[in-house]
């Protein structure tokens, strides 16, 4: 019963993380300002490593694991230099 349960909370929160990233997908490419599209990048990537995350708990893998490292590292990064970038018009002073 409760090999039964993971599995399907897994598969729904892989569903709901799909949902999700679909979302932040709309706000990057139609968002009215650029504040929030830098949201949405971040929303994106967060949810992104997220999913990867249930995909490595679903497969054993320590593969997805360290791509969502990846992800998050490089996620921050880009959200940084992007805020850096509108807010004061270059990313290296």
């Amino acid at each position: 019963m409760t090999a039964i349960v993971f599995a399907c909370s897994l598969i729904s929160a892989q569903v709901l993380l799909g949902v999700a990233i679909g979302c932040a997908a709309l706000r990057v490419f139609w968002g009215p300002r650029a504040q929030d599209r830098v949201v949405g990048l971040d929303t994106f990537y967060i949810n992104a490593m997220l999913l990867l995350l249930t995909f490595g708990i679903a497969s054993e893998s320590t593969l997805f694991f360290e791509a969502a490292l990846v992800i998050a590292v490089l996620g921050f990064v880009g959200t940084v230099a992007f805020s850096k970038f509108l807010l004061r018009g270059e990313v290296i002073e």
